[in-house]
């Protein structure tokens, strides 16, 4: 146990707590985060943004090709129906809905607060046009919210998924009534 309470004695303060770290195999990963951690502090440090990962150069996702657009609605029966729709009419390869969400807002010179529930709808973004007219034409709201954001990055195969599942959409044949 003496040669191993020398190197603190001798370093001291950080550098001994990084060497008892070392020592120690079950602890192996928490030291090697900790020696990247100056790198991060760093970099930060110096206003530059983060490394972000770079999509894999086989995945073929072209970054945007794919969104997720949201629409609010009234209740669960309205968004169940507006969902079911646009999944069977390959507008979408996927709608979550998300339940008891409030929005505040201003409406006709007064503000406003509704019980409302979020659909998140997974679309190819060239079908963003086409959901949204499909969306107006059904929704009970005067003005629909139907807004849409790229999606940059993600899991390879499931951009891949929802661009097969809603590829149908472009041959109107193929589209269910």
């Amino acid at each position: 146990m003496r040669g191993v309470r020398a190197p603190a004695v001798l370093l001291g303060g950080g550098a001994a707590l990084l060497l008892s770290l070392l020592w120690m195999p079950a602890l192996l990963p928490v030291a090697s985060r900790l020696l990247s951690l100056p790198r991060a502090l760093t970099a930060m440090a110096s206003g530059s943004p983060p490394a972000q990962p770079s999509p894999a150069a086989d995945s073929g996702y072209v970054p945007g090709s794919v969104s997720a657009a949201f629409v609010t609605c009234p209740n669960e029966k309205v968004a169940k129906e507006i969902a079911r729709a646009v999944v069977e009419k390959r507008l979408a390869a996927c709608v979550n809905l998300i339940p008891q969400i409030t929005s505040i807002y201003e409406w006709k010179g007064k503000i406003e607060e509704d019980s409302e529930v979020l659909m998140m709808i997974k679309t190819p973004s060239s079908l963003v046009p086409a959901l949204t007219d499909f969306v107006r034409s059904v929704h009970p709201y005067e003005v629909a919210e139907v807004i849409s954001l790229p999606v940059e990055q993600g899991n390879s195969p499931y951009l891949r998924w929802v661009r097969q599942v809603t590829e149908a959409a472009s041959d109107p044949s193929t589209v269910p009534p």
